[in-house]
């Protein structure tokens, strides 16, 4: 779907939450990592919550504003207020149009999200491509869910692919098998995370099941393409010697073992965000795991001959 406040806009320009550059944790070496908005899960613990939405959406940090008021001078709609909470923004009224974030003096207002076409990204990647290359790095497409809109991160991936760069594509795995297909085509290496094995407890916690998502997981495993996985540990929902033995058994049965597991503890870093987009931060008692559960965990996947490690 194309217009206004689209994942992707009439001008076909993407709705892109972040572009991280100098990142080290999204792939081989140095990399510019591009954070693509829209998402079809709805992770329970997920720490870029500005990710998940298909629309723009307002951040407001009450510690930076100065009252100034210039956001409300600026509102044709009348959609912003102050109270005694700082900055008020009445939702049936705002129309994301963005010119409250662009006169906040001390960005206390910002925008989550702007478009960006592929030539756009593109200056940006050939800019910094000698740092790039120099690491053995290179660009990562990531979300939310990069392969949501696939063609525009298909175009994007080719124009990549054209200048020599390293792709990875970072994906939840809930796209079609013909998406994936194509994606490995245009890419050296799918990031790949694996929540949990039980499809029950993953509907409950993501929003999904996650037949499609192992069914994804299997074709990679035979297509040319390498292959990392990412499981977040999180105390609560999947941090059992169950779910790992679960998990170490299907990656095992793959038709080739992937070069690296990734096991990621849960944090809590992405509060901060939840206030900002003036949401309520979920509290459904998750834990920090422990060491000693990490270790155990670890030791699964390794008694059955997988590359594994604890963080990025």
């Amino acid at each position: 779907m194309k217009g206004k406040h689209a994942l992707v806009n009439e001008q076909n320009q993407r709705l892109v939450f972040d572009i991280r550059k100098f990142s080290i944790h999204d792939g081989p070496g140095i990399r510019m990592t591009i954070f693509m908005k829209g998402c079809p899960l709805h992770c329970s613990w997920c720490h870029n919550p500005e990710g998940i939405s298909s629309h723009p959406e307002k951040y407001y940090d009450k510690a930076k504003c100065i009252g100034c008021l210039d956001c409300l001078d600026i509102c044709a709609k009348h959609a912003t207020s102050m109270t005694s909470k700082g900055i008020v923004t009445d939702d049936e009224l705002c129309v994301l149009c963005g010119e409250c974030a662009d006169v906040c003096p001390p960005m206390a207002t910002e925008m989550s999200a702007k478009y960006y076409s592929v030539a756009q990204i593109m200056d940006l990647v050939v800019r910094e491509k000698p740092f790039l290359q120099q690491s053995g790095g290179g660009i990562t497409v990531s979300g939310g869910e990069p392969l949501i809109e696939p063609e525009f991160t298909f175009d994007l991936l080719d124009a990549c692919g054209k200048t020599g760069i390293h792709r990875a594509v970072d994906t939840s795995g809930f796209v079609k098998k013909e998406v994936i297909m194509e994606a490995a085509e245009r890419a050296e290496l799918f990031l790949y995370d694996l929540k949990m094995m039980d499809s029950a407890l993953h509907r409950r916690w993501t929003g999904v099941p996650n037949e499609m998502i192992l069914s994804n997981l299997r074709l990679i495993a035979t297509l040319n393409v390498d292959l990392n996985i990412r499981i977040p540990v999180i105390g609560g929902v999947n941090a059992t010697v169950e779910n790992a033995v679960a998990s170490a058994v299907f990656i095992a049965g793959l038709e080739k073992k992937p070069l690296s597991i990734q096991l990621l503890p849960y944090h809590i870093a992405g509060s901060a965000k939840y206030e900002k987009l003036g949401r309520l931060i979920p509290d459904h008692g998750f834990q920090v795991p422990e060491v000693n559960d990490l270790e155990l965990i670890k030791e699964v996947f390794e008694s059955y001959g997988l590359p594994v490690m604890v963080g990025h």
